[in-house]
């Protein structure tokens, strides 16, 4: 008994046949010196597709992190401050 043509079991002999071996195409195999240098072009190309933020938004942006950075060592001192005055009201 045969399995029908293009059945899961048997593949076609004529689709074996039409597929080649890659020789090369993007993928080939470069130098490490080549495969640097593409590396390199593509970091390029990227970092001009960044919209880079303008000299008043950067400083705002700064300004708004250093100000919550201080708030919360502000908040975890306090934090500190009262848990350490408990544990020695409780502990002795």
């Amino acid at each position: 008994m045969t399995d029908a043509v293009g059945s899961i079991d048997m593949p076609d002999a004529q689709d074996a046949a039409d597929k080649k071996p890659r020789k090369g195409g993007k993928r080939a195999k470069k130098g490490p010196l080549k495969r640097l240098a593409l590396f390199y072009r593509q970091i390029v190309a990227e970092l001009r597709k960044v919209v880079w933020p303008t000299r008043n938004q950067l400083t705002s942006y700064t300004t708004a992190v250093i100000v919550f950075v201080v708030l919360m060592i502000g908040l975890i001192t306090l934090i500190d401050y009262g848990l350490s005055h408990a544990a020695k009201y409780v502990f002795g």
